[in-house]
């Protein structure tokens, strides 16, 4: 391995020059790692991990790039924060994640490699593969909105892997822009799904972390049944929080806003999200009128109703493109050509007025007339029925979400005890009632933030 002698970054053998500075790259072991504020710096943890860096600090512990001696990679080393390792459900979450990653090898999850303690510090650590990019946060809190070619991408690979993750039982139940992770390449992103350590493993076996009604995620990408704790919760949770991932990525803005942590679940609750395509005027990349029905279905309050699985939003999402194929097709094909496909796929779209938002704002009276449909979903247009011109290619040989509404009205769900399709399920009313009064109060929700 090679190292940058300015910023001690790690590079394989065949490297030459550090593409951060343009340094001369040296053998790791000629560069001396220079004494710092942090202790760690210079050590090998566990009698294996060299530390080489800070990376990143959290909440839960602090992050290292470092070389794994025993196979001379690049490796990342979280190292628990000393509360953190003294809590036995948190180390026990930190584990849950080695155990869950471990078993879910796949090129779009963190590889994770390591949870154990050193016995000389007596500190817990993790490690992990190292990935060269940054977090969708930060493309976001810079860029504001991404390209369609972009989105569909990254969708496409977040979707591979999530789909592996919920065919062997495993909700992840924390997507947000902080846990993907996109690596670029030459012919575009390449993303990685990160932190299973909130996940809901459904095998009949697992261990539970939990005490039933507990709220985990992060609120603005909260799926209504999560956030009241609902143990039926499942994998159409993590379609809805990807959902709401991609309606940031196509807006700028979160569908759900509140002021705290309370609010916003009160906000998912009772309010319906603008159509996307209503914010595309003066937008810097086109969002087209069928999106509207795309991030209906999947936002959807009834996860009976919801989108049925991670891959289906993200071939929808591609398809309201006017793209042909599917999802695993497109995350093997260059944003390049991407780029030009949307642009095809949208020239070719027959015109279709976007959606008007609503007239009225959804009340965040709990006691107030539902806005939601008689299916239960939520709805994103005024209650007066809308003429529509002819469908785009993604709604042919499927209804669209205003026909497709009578469909359930007898159904009742399954896995959802006493959700009511008729109208508003009947845990709604005093699970907002108690969200007004924290946010009245200024309460706090629990939330599990890392």
């Amino acid at each position: 391995m090679k190292s940058c002698p300015a910023c001690m970054r790690v590079f394989p053998d065949d490297a030459g020059f550090c593409p951060a500075d343009g340094s001369a790259l040296q053998f790791a072991s000629l560069v001396p790692i220079p004494a710092g504020d942090d202790p760690r710096l210079g050590m090998k943890l566990c009698d294996r991990y060299e530390i080489r860096r800070v990376v990143a600090d959290g909440g839960m512990g602090r992050v290292y790039e470092g070389i794994d001696k025993q196979t001379q990679t690049r490796v990342a080393v979280k190292v628990l924060h000393d509360d953190v390792a003294k809590d036995e459900v948190s180390l026990e979450r930190f584990k849950r994640e080695y155990e869950i990653s471990s078993t879910l090898p796949h090129d779009h999850i963190v590889k994770v490699l390591d949870f154990q303690r050193d016995p000389t510090q007596g500190v817990w650590l993790l490690a992990m593969e190292f990935l060269d990019g940054e977090e969708l946060r930060f493309v976001l809190k810079r860029e504001k909105t991404i390209p369609p070619e972009r989105i569909i991408r990254m969708l496409a690979h977040v979707a591979i892997g999530l789909d592996e993750a919920h065919a062997r039982q495993v909700v992840h139940r924390d997507l947000k822009p902080d846990n993907l992770f996109l690596c670029g390449t030459r012919e575009g992103d390449v993303v990685k799904i990160l932190d299973f350590g909130s996940v809901k493993d459904k095998n009949k076996d697992a261990k539970k972390l939990t005490v039933l009604g507990t709220t985990i995620g992060s609120p603005y990408y909260m799926a209504p049944e999560q956030a009241q704790g609902l143990e039926t919760l499942d994998a159409r949770a993590d379609v809805f929080a990807l959902a709401a991932i991609t309606y940031e990525c196509l807006t700028g803005t979160v569908p759900f806003t509140g002021n705290n942590g309370p609010s916003i679940l009160l906000s998912i609750l009772t309010k319906d999200p603008d159509p996307p395509s209503t914010k595309s005027a003066g937008a810097k990349y086109p969002i087209p009128a069928a999106m509207d029905d795309v991030m209906e279905l999947a936002l959807a309050k009834n996860p009976n109703i919801r989108t049925k699985s991670v891959g289906e939003l993200a071939t929808a999402v591609g398809r309201a493109y006017g793209l042909e194929g599917d999802h695993r097709a497109w995350a093997r094909t260059p944003q390049a050509e991407l780029k030009r496909l949307v642009a095809e796929g949208l020239a070719r779209a027959p015109a279709r007025a976007p959606r008007p938002a609503p007239a009225l704002e959804a009340s965040a009276d709990p006691f107030a007339a539902p806005m939601t449909g008689p299916s239960g979903t939520n709805r994103m247009t005024n209650p007066a029925p809308v003429q529509h011109a002819p469908a785009h290619p993604y709604m042919q040989g499927q209804q669209s979400m205003q026909h497709q509404q009578g469909r359930h009205d007898d159904v009742q769900p399954a896995g959802i005890p006493g959700l009511d399709v008729g109208g508003r399920p009947p845990w709604l009313i005093p699970l907002a009632v108690g969200l007004a009064a924290l946010v009245v109060g200024g309460g706090l929700v629990v939330l599990l933030t890392r």
